[in-house]
């Protein structure tokens, strides 16, 4: 049986890791090369780093912060924020990053998700949906969370699986922040349907949260911030207690 991932995520902006609730309401949660290095030391089994500004400043991800965190980890490393061509993926992956995730742009231009996994591979693509409920219906949002798309949710999640992504990263916008929960329902009617591997995120508040996550989401991996930046849980107990409960993870010696 797969071992299910735990993932520290790094929301970046001006080159401090950062945390909010429902995507805004942004404080300091320290430096992300610290961090990263902490993470990686303490079994996390991988790392996702998001310049959570770099598509509404228009500019490229922070490649040289990227190299600095790749630096300190010897984990997968995921990297998204800003990427809009296989110029732009090239350049990270030099810089250290296993796979990137790309957002707005494989909605703007769907055939990007195609191009890269072309060139790539698909177990480089990951796309990261950022989904809120809204009128009955789950629809998918882009530029940090900012603006609403006529994508829904499950529709696009199925499109992108067929352009060749080979991970789909689903946060609830609704959820994120709140610390009241992954959002198990959706997660579970998406990973059901689809033969990638999704990772949850989104409202992370305690460790049973990642068992009903891998349980009744079906996730393949979950994905938190603020409770593992604060030292509100740690990686290393959260895993012990995951095992407990009979969910198979990679416990470190």
């Amino acid at each position: 049986m797969l071992t299910k991932r735990i993932i520290p995520c790094l929301d970046i902006k001006d080159g401090r890791t950062v945390k909010g609730v429902n995507f805004v309401g942004l404080r300091d949660a320290g430096d992300p090369v610290e961090l990263a290095a902490r993470y990686a030391e303490e079994g996390a089994d991988e790392l996702v780093f998001l310049d959570i500004t770099a598509t509404v400043e228009k500019r490229k991800t922070l490649v040289e912060l990227v190299r600095r965190v790749a630096a300190q980890i010897n984990i997968p490393f995921t990297v998204g924020g800003g990427i809009s061509s296989i110029e732009d993926v090239s350049a990270l992956l030099n810089a250290g990053a296993d796979k990137i995730s790309i957002n707005s742009s494989a909605v703007k231009r769907p055939g990007l998700i195609n191009e890269l996994a072309m060139e790539f591979g698909s177990q480089c693509v990951v796309v990261a949906i950022d989904t809120r409920f809204v009128d009955g219906e789950h629809i998918v949002h882009v530029r940090g969370g900012r603006t609403a798309t006529e994508l829904r949710t499950l529709e696009w999640a199925k499109e992108v699986t067929e352009r060749g992504a080979g991970e789909i990263l689903l946060t609830s916008m609704d959820h994120d922040g709140t610390k009241a929960g992954f959002a198990d329902e959706l997660t579970s009617e998406i990973s059901q349907m689809l033969p990638i591997p999704i990772i949850a995120s989104g409202g992370a508040g305690n460790m049973e949260h990642f068992v009903d996550s891998f349980t009744k989401g079906k996730a393949d991996a979950a994905l938190a911030a603020s409770i593992f930046h604060f030292k509100e849980i740690s990686v290393p107990e959260l895993k012990e207690f995951l095992s407990k409960k009979d969910i198979p993870v990679r416990l470190t010696q």
